[in-house]
């Protein structure tokens, strides 16, 4: 057995739990993929799997392999790549992880982009507003936004983004136009619980900035929703500019307190540290930076 197609084999089945998974991802049979499985545990001597009749478990030695194994057929991957790429671009999987708004809004798209100049790359794209674990789910590639408390990370700045205040026209014909941010306590404000303060909003910097406690009957997590039920007039909504572009060039929501900068934060490429960062991650980090200041949605 070749030992490249059983780490693949074990991969892919501990990545998605189960052989018929596995087996349906890499292009293979079943039974093909459980004995590339067994093959590499006969190899190692240990087992990786705790195989039942429901589920596919990792063992300890297992969740120590997975920790390594992606990266390591990543990089023979890149290898490959680098050999190959003078005529035919570059090849393999990229996986990436994004919010769930963001990634809706931008990175799919972008990613379509990049893909268009490298015909060979495929994309795995997972959306979640949780931070991943990029070791052990195999993630090359995080767009995150705001400060990264993971020391195993290196992250590389794409921009700041901005976030504002709007309402629908009709909100603020049946409850007043708040002047002052010390004004949204007596306002219906709909919280974003992917803010890292959600009920806290602050406004300016330095010495100038202003925080208030707000308060609203409707609690969601994604500045989508949140812009949704803004349009709908069910209150105020505080989120990123990138969330609110359609909705305020077709008039459906409005700024509030215009006066009054909102917060911002950074918007990053994070990856993992103490390896070598394949050249097709490198590129597309290259491609987002550029990508994302044309869009212009920061």
């Amino acid at each position: 057995m070749d030992l490249i197609d059983e780490l693949k084999a074990f991969v892919a089945t501990a990545q998605t739990g189960s052989f018929t998974a596995a087996a349906g991802q890499l292009g293979v049979s079943n039974r093909l993929t459980s004995k590339y499985v067994a093959e590499l545990e006969a190899r190692l001597g240990v087992r990786l799997l705790q195989r039942t009749t429901r589920k596919v478990g990792l063992t300890p030695a297992g969740e120590d392999l997975l920790s390594r194994a992606p990266a390591l057929l990543d990089d023979l991957d890149d290898l490959i790549g680098e050999v190959s790429e003078g005529s035919r671009g570059f090849q393999g999987v990229i996986r990436i992880s994004a919010s769930v708004s963001f990634g809706e809004i931008w990175v799919a798209g972008m990613l379509e982009r990049f893909g268009q100049r490298n015909p060979a790359l495929s994309f795995d794209l997972r959306l979640s507003d949780r931070h991943v674990d990029l070791a052990s789910e195999g993630i090359d590639l995080a767009f995150r936004m705001g400060r990264s408390d993971t020391q195993s990370l290196k992250a590389r700045k794409l921009g700041g983004f901005s976030s504002h205040l709007v309402a629908s026209p009709e909100y603020l014909a049946r409850r007043g136009t708040p002047r002052h941010p010390a004004e949204l306590s007596g306002h219906d404000c709909i919280i974003d619980t992917n803010r890292r303060s959600p009920r806290r909003w602050s406004f300016g910097t330095g010495t100038d900035e202003t925080t208030v406690t707000v308060q609203g009957r409707f609690q969601v997590n994604s500045a989508r929703a949140a812009v949704e039920l803004a349009i709908k007039g069910c209150g105020l909504a505080y989120v990123p500019r990138f969330a609110l572009r359609e909705a305020l060039a077709a008039g459906l929501v409005v700024p509030v307190l215009p006066d009054h900068a909102g917060e911002t934060s950074a918007l990053s490429a994070v990856y993992l540290e103490g390896r070598v960062l394949p050249r097709k991650v490198r590129a597309l980090i290259d491609f987002a930076a550029e990508d994302i200041r044309a869009a212009d949605l920061l």
